[in-house]
Formats: structure tokens, C-alpha cells, sequence
């Protein structure tokens, strides 16, 4: 039986001690969060990381419902509220998290193994539920104390905030699976804070309950920390055995040497005989290869570690072409001469295979752009090299910020093969690959300087096809004629593309042909080339990369030619960075037809991935909504004195706006923050800090008078994303932070008022809907979240930041209607 409020001294209102646990418990959220982000990107692939924010946002939806059903729940004490609510994360947080661990989901077995659609079903549920118990302490305060809603809405975006930083800054002393233990332990310390306190004379047996809970607290805190120290074995992260790292594991005496962990990678170094890697190397090398180790970043993309100073292999390497023309110079019988020691970029090097390839062909003076901290410790046999600079920045970064030029500028194959039909590699966001950064290379050469970039092949023909017209678009932008100053060749699994600003001179062209027929490359495109010159050495059936470079080169309309190619491979931007993403729709039949019969599960589309993630989770948000609605002995919802279309579509609208402003936001500035757990850890961080700021301080208020502020907001964010890019991304990382946080800060105070106000407007009108209006909320968010990819990846991330503003405009005109159709008060009555 509930207490009545006037019997329980201390709990009339939401006091400081309550503010604590709630701000504790939702760091502990906001941290769980962007840590099971990352350990989705390692253990799995990356886009098994859309699903978190699905997971965390469907826990929240659950929440609002189980109040919705059971509104008396509501009316326990709130300390008890919050006690339980931490208990209960911290619980199902090592629970969800052992279980996971011990039993993965393969994904690439789900087509012909039915039990792993149930181990998913299980990941889902289980993952789900500590967010569930953060959210019914969020939903039940908010219920509890209706008039102090805009308090408890900033508080938890407070407290959310400071998760996200400590997400960012803790992970390189406590690793990812110490990271778990962490959200758990500050899930169980929130349930300790509101235990026995000055609270005067509280009933007994909620004094009982509470004291229970605090020594379960501080027991289950203490158990944290213990297996903290103890780290034992079945606590380490499980890998997909599809991982290069457990493919290399598997080799006989391999072994890992050293593991690291930072906010954005985990970073593993590998020694094993079996590791033999020098992508692009010609068939005609008949040496010993160089001693190598493996270095693999999120337990994937093998680069090598090059222990030897014997650069023999570099002369058969694609990265030597570029050096053939370097040293080419024009003389009076035409001869080929040598020519200085080129000034050499190289950007992002990951391992470093082509700082070593490059010292060996003799550059003498290298600077290497890599920002990744582990990665310059593992591989500092390499970085530490004589005439090696080392810049730590992302090469897009780097080439913003510096006036140098330089005789070479490499972008180097640092990614694993990946197959056409991969569909996780189609959903990365790569602004190495993109019209700017390749416009912006060209812009750093010397007028003689070559920009070279390498990628695989693929059947039928993708990858590399997309780098050439990069290529061949960046070329336009700079006012260059592509026909002239591009030369491309391939070997037999990777093709290469030498870019200069000035036309490749007949000099040049007469000692790259002599180059390639030496290590049986075969041309793809060279100024006055012919037909019979390409598919000689590594023979197809027809030469069909030369004609796909004469159709890009010489077809008058490539925009058709693009739209009549199998795969999309028309080039990507920073506003549609997808490198790996091919997929078109008419492909579908294919897949379904070939659906259970390839190894392949999802047809070379993240589509798939997202069409899967968005049709469950908008199944379980139409229950999760309709579900109070629907069941007759909700009388609350039939009896409330308005129409139920207006909280319904305002709640409604505001879920699906906040996601499709954040989730564009976060993948946009992973180019100006250089690294995607930067971006999500800083977005969040402003977003959730600042929104509560403006629910805690303009909370309060009709709501038609402020909903237009947002929509105008995020509209002119999305035109100054850009422009924001284009100006200061040679800005140092804290100096780009500090401007991200201020660009958003205006934006999400605004975000922060529409819910709290709405809430305000609920309670007066229909005070037992606010449980429903919080499930209706997060419920919506679950669909935006895979939503939001899904129009991202085919239109582009400013299509749906505008969608996000037209859908706060939603909610701005049915703020109208609805308050226009709110009860008049009665006149009070004469005494």
C-alpha cells in the first residue's frame, strides 16, 4: 500500500540527496551507453554500435509503460525509487554484460541458424533493462513531482553530461571491460547516497528498505571493485571469430605482445609467423619479406609493423610508381635522370608500412600525420626513424591547419579487404575518402608533387572504381583537366591512382610504363592510352577497369553513367562520407533470392543491418505505445478532458526531433573531432548539459511562445556545419572542442525546454498521463535512431538535420492546436 505524501517527512519534494543518486545514476547511463559503443565496434563490427543507442532508448520507452500500466508504482517513496533503480542497473549491467560475452550473437549465421535470431531477441532484452531501471527513476520522479519536472529533467541531462565525459576520459586507465564495472559501481554508489540520511523519522519499513538497500549497495560496490583488481579471465571481451585479430589468434605460436585501450580504440600488437602482409606488392618479387608484427585497431584491420631496415620489397610496391615520376626529369636526349629527395606526406600511416617503404626509396624527409596516441607507441620502431616528423592530428586535420607542400602526398591502405557485399563496412563514415579531402591533398602538392592512393579489387569492380572518381572529381574542383593528370594502374588485388596538379609529362608516362611492365602492374588510365595497352599482365576476361575509366573520363554525361553502374560508386563527400557503401535498391531481389545461401548475411547493404534494427525496434515502439492506449482499464487516458492526437503527436514529434538533430550531429563532427567517440562523448556531453540547463531554468511556460526557436536552431546548424568545418578544422583538438560545445550550446538549451513545458501543460490537463507521455518520448527515439541512419546513408547527414528541424516545427503547430484547445479555467467561487 502506498504512504500517503503527508506521512513522509523529507520525501515532499525533490531534495538535494535525491538530486545526487538521480545525476550519479544518469552518468552512469550516459557512460554505459557510449562504453557498449565501443565494445559493440570491437567484439562485433561497427554497425552493431546503431544499436545501443536503440537499446538504451527502448529501456527508457519500457520504463514509461510499466508506469503507464501500474501508476501506482509512481507513488513509492523516492529514495526507495532511487535506491532500487540503482541496484537494479547495476545488476542487469554485469548480468547483461556476462551474458552477452559468454554467449555471442553471430550475424553471420543468422540466415541458415534460427537459434541466433533468439540470441538476439536475448541481446536486446537483456541489454535493454539498465537502461529500463534508469529510466523508471527518471519517470517516476517526473510523476511523483510534477511541478518540479524541469528540475528533474536538468538534473538527469546534468548528470548525463558528466557521464559522457567520463566516458572519454576513462577508458585508457580502466579498459573497455573496466569500463562496465565502472557504470556499475556508479549505478550501486547512487544507491548507497540516497540511503539512510537526515531524513526525520521516515516509516519503519521504508527505514527497513532502505537500510536494506544500502548494505546491498555497498556490498555489490565492493564486488565491483574486487573483480576490478582481480580481473579475471571469463571478464575479458569475447571477439567475433570473424575479426582479423581471431584469424591471426589461430595461427600456431601466435600470440598477443601488448593491448591498450583509449576513448576511441583498442589498439592490439600481434607477433606470429604467419603475419606476411604488403598490400599491393607485385608478384615479380621473388626476396625474403621483412620480419613483421600485426597491429590491429578494434580487433580488426591488420596493418604491419616493418622490423627491418632491407627495403628491397619497397621497389615493388605501388607507393615506388610515385617515386619513378619524382625522380623523372626531362633531359636533352630524354634520358631518365635523378632528381632530389622528395618531401614526403603521409597521412594517417596507421603501422607505418609506407613510412618505412618510403624511406627506403628514399625520402629522406617524412612527415606523418597520426593522431591515435597507441598507435604511435606500438609501431615507434617505425615513428622514431631518422627524418621522420611526426604530427599528432587525422591527415584532414593536418592538411587544414599547415601552409607546407609537399613532393608526395600518400593516403595509404590501411583497411583490411573487404568484400562488395560486406554489409558492416558499408555503414563507416570515412572523410579520408571524400571530394574535399582529396580537393584539399591536391592543394598541398608541389606544382611536380603526386598524390598517390591506393585500394583493393573487388568483383565486380567498386572500391577502386570509386577512388578514381574521386580522383577525377577532385581534379575538376581544383579547375585540372583528370585525362591528363591522372594515371592509374592495378595489380592483381589492388589498384592505385597517381594524381598530379600539372599534366603527367610523356617523360614520365615513357618510365611508369617500363616501371609496370617490370613488376606486371597493368595500366588502367594514362594520357593517350589505348585499349590493347591495359589487362596484359593480371588478364580478365575483358579489360573492363580501362573502359570504366574511359566511360568516367570521357562520357559527357557521368552523371548518367553513374546512375546505370551496378554499384553506386559515385563519390562520396564529407556530407555523405560513406566510402564502403555501394548498395543500390534494385540489388534487393538478389538478396533475398540469395538470402540462407551465401556466407555473406546482408547482401553487401548496412541497409539491411538498419532495416532490420529499424523494423523491430518500430514493432516494439507500436506496442510499447499502443499498448496503455489500447487496454480498456486505462480509464485515465478516455477520461482526460482533450483529444489524445495532441500529446500523442507532440510527445511524439519531439522524440523523433532530438535524435534526428543529435545522431546527424555526431557522425558530421567525427571529421572535426577527429575520431567517432570524440564526437559522440562531445555531442552528448553539450546536448544533454545544456538542455538541462534550459529545463531547469525555462522549464516553465506556454509552449507555442518557444517551440519555433529549436526548429529555427537546428535549421541554421545544419547550414553551419559546414562552414564551421571548412574554417577551423585546422584548429587544435581542444580549441575544436571548446567551439563544438559553444555552436551547440544555444541549440541544445533550446532542446532541453519543449519536453519539461509539454510535461507542465500534461499535468494540469491530464495528470495520469505523464508515465505514457514519457513512453511515447523515448519509444519514438528508438525508431529515430536506426531511422536516422538509414536517411543518412541515402541522403546525406544535412537532409536529416533538416528533417529534425521540420519535426520540432511539427511540434511547434500542434503546440498551437493543442493549447488553443486547452480547458478554460472556472472563475474561482465567491465565498
Amino acid at each position: 500500500t502506498p504512504i500517503p505524501l503527508t506521512t513522509m517527512n523529507g520525501h515532499k519534494r525533490f531534495g538535494l540527496r535525491h538530486g545526487l543518486a538521480l545525476a550519479l545514476l544518469s552518468a552512469a547511463t550516459i557512460a554505459l551507453e557510449i562504453t557498449l559503443t565501443r565494445l559493440f565496434a570491437v567484439a562485433q563490427f561497427y554497425h552493431f554500435a546503431f544499436m545501443v543507442i536503440g537499446l538504451a532508448l527502448l529501456g527508457f520507452g519500457f520504463s514509461g509503460t510499466l508506469l503507464s500500466l501500474a501508476p501506482r508504482l509512481s507513488e513509492s517513496p523516492p529514495s526507495l525509487v532511487l535506491a532500487a533503480s540503482g541496484l537494479a542497473f547495476a545488476l542487469t549491467t554485469l548480468t547483461a554484460y556476462i551474458v552477452t560475452n559468454r554467449v555471442p550473437f553471430d550475424s553471420f549465421t543468422i540466415a541458415w541458424d534460427r537459434t541466433q535470431v533468439a540470441i538476439l531477441v536475448l541481446h536486446i532484452v537483456l541489454l535493454s533493462l539498465p537502461f529500463a531501471a534508469s529510466g523508471f527513476a527518471v519517470a517516476a520522479l517526473l510523476t511523483r513531482f510534477p511541478s518540479q519536472g524541469g528540475i528533474i529533467y536538468g538534473v538527469n541531462f546534468a548528470g548525463s553530461a558528466g557521464g559522457a565525459v567520463l566516458a572519454l576520459l576513462l577508458p585508457a586507465y580502466l579498459g573497455g571491460e573496466g569500463m562496465v564495472l565502472f557504470c556499475a559501481g556508479l549505478a550501486a554508489l547512487a544507491a548507497m547516497v540516497i540511503g539512510p540520511g537526515p531524513h526525520p523519522s521516515p516509516p519503519r519499513p521504508i527505514a527497513h528498505v532502505t537500510r536494506a538497500t544500502t548494505v546491498t549497495a555497498t556490498l555489490l560496490l565492493a564486488a565491483v571493485i574486487a573483480l576490478g583488481l582481480l580481473a579475471p579471465p571469463w571478464l575479458t571481451l569475447r571477439l567475433s571469430p570473424y575479426k582479423g585479430l581471431s584469424y591471426a589468434l589461430r595461427y600456431p605460436g601466435a600470440r598477443v605482445l601488448w593491448t591498450a585501450w583509449n576513448a576511441y580504440a583498442r589498439v592490439d600488437v600481434v607477433a606470429s609467423g604467419g603475419i606476411r602482409s604488403l598490400p599491393g606488392l607485385s608478384y615479380r618479387y621473388t626476396g625474403a619479406l621483412p620480419r613483421q608484427r600485426g597491429l590491429f585497431v578494434d580487433g580488426d584491420n591488420m596493418t604491419p609493423i616493418i622490423l627491418e631496415e632491407d627495403g628491397e620489397y619497397a621497389r615493388y610496391l605501388p607507393l615506388a610508381a610515385a617515386f619513378v615520376v619524382l625522380q623523372t626529369e626531362e633531359g636533352s636526349q630524354g634520358e631518365r635522370g635523378e632528381g632530389r629527395a622528395p618531401h614526403a606526406l603521409i597521412l594517417d600511416p596507421r603501422a607505418g608500412l609506407d613510412i618505412a617503404a618510403a624511406r627506403a626509396l628514399g625520402a629522406t624527409t617524412i612527415t606523418a600525420a597520426e593522431a591515435n596516441a597507441l598507435i604511435l607507441r606500438a609501431a615507434a620502431t617505425v615513428y622514431t626513424k631518422p627524418g621522420v616528423h611526426v604530427v599528432r592530428a587525422t591527415g584532414r586535420s593536418f592538411l587544414r591547419r599547415t601552409q607546407a607542400t609537399y613532393d608526395l602526398i600518400v593516403l595509404p591502405l590501411t583497411d583490411a579487404y573487404h568484400p562488395v557485399r560486406s554489409g558492416a563496412y558499408s555503414l563507416t563514415e570515412d572523410y579520408r575518402y571524400t571530394v574535399e579531402a582529396f580537393t584539399e591533398a591536391l592543394h598541398h602538392l608541389t606544382p611536380t608533387g603526386v598524390f598517390i592512393v591506393t585500394r583493393w579489387l573487388q568483383t565486380p569492380p567498386s572500391e577502386f572504381v570509386r577512388a578514381l572518381a574521386l580522383a577525377i572529381t577532385a581534379v575538376e574542383r581544383t579547375r585540372g583537366d583528370p585525362a591528363q593528370q591522372i594515371v592509374a594502374f592495378r595489380g592483381y588485388n589492388t589498384g592505385t591512382v597517381l594524381v598530379k596538379r600539372t599534366p603527367f609529362r610523356e617523360v614520365e608516362i615513357t618510365a611508369l610504363r617500363a616501371f609496370l611492365d617490370a613488376r606486371a602492374y597493368d595500366l588502367v588510365w594514362a594520357p593517350k592510352m589505348r585499349e590493347a595497352d591495359a589487362n596484359r599482365h593480371n588478364i580478365l576476361a575483358e579489360p573492363a577497369y580501362y573502359r570504366i575509366a574511359r566511360a568516367l573520363l570521357t562520357t559527357p554525361d557521368r552523371a548518367r553513367w553513374y546512375d546505370t553502374y551496378l554499384f553506386d560508386v559515385r563519390p562520396p563527400t564529407d556530407d555523405h562520407p560513406f566510402f564502403g557503401h555501394y548498395f543500390r535498391w534494385r540489388q534487393a531481389r538478389q538478396v533475398w533470392a540469395e538470402l540462407g545461401k551465401t556466407w555473406q548475411p546482408f547482401g553487401g547493404a548496412g541497409y539491411f543491418v538498419i532495416l532490420l534494427l529499424l523494423v523491430v525496434t518500430a514493432g516494439l515502439a507500436g506496442v510499447l505505445i499502443l499498448l496503455p492506449v489500447g487496454l480498456q482499464k486505462y480509464s485515465v487516458l478516455r477520461a482526460a478532458p482533450i483529444p489524445r492526437r495532441y500529446p500523442l503527436l507532440y510527445f511524439a514529434c519531439l522524440g523523433l526531433a532530438y535524435l534526428f538533430v543529435e545522431i546527424p550531429l555526431i557522425q558530421r563532427l567525427i571529421l572535426y573531432l577527429d575520431h567517432p567517440a570524440y564526437a559522440f562523448a562531445v555531442v552528448l556531453f553539450a546536448l544533454l548539459l545544456f538542455s538541462g540547463l534550459g529545463s531547469i531554468f525555462w522549464g516553465k511556460g506556454p509552449l507555442a511562445r518557444v517551440m519555433w526557436a529549436p526548429a529555427a536552431l537546428a535549421l541554421i546548424t545544419a547550414l553551419a556545419l559546414p562552414a564551421l568545418s571548412t574554417h577551423t578544422l585546422g584548429w587544435s583538438l581542444p580549441a575544436r572542442t571548446i567551439s563544438s560545445i559553444l555552436l551547440l550550446a544555444p541549440l541544445g538549451t533550446l532542446m532541453g525546454v519543449p519536453f519539461p513545458r509539454g510535461l507542465g501543460l500534461l499535468e494540469r490537463q491530464a495528470p495520469g498521463w505523464t508515465p505514457w507521455a514519457w513512453a511515447v518520448n523515448a519509444t519514438l527515439s528508438v525508431v529515430a535512431s536506426p531511422l536516422a541512419a538509414l536517411l543518412a546513408l541515402t541522403f546525406g547527414f544535412r537532409a536529416v538535420l533538416l528533417i529534425g528541424a521540420s519535426a520540432y516545427g511539427l511540434a511547434w503547430l500542434t503546440a498551437l492546436a493543442w493549447e488553443a484547445r486547452a480547458p478554460v479555467p472556472s472563475p474561482p467561487q465567491a465565498p
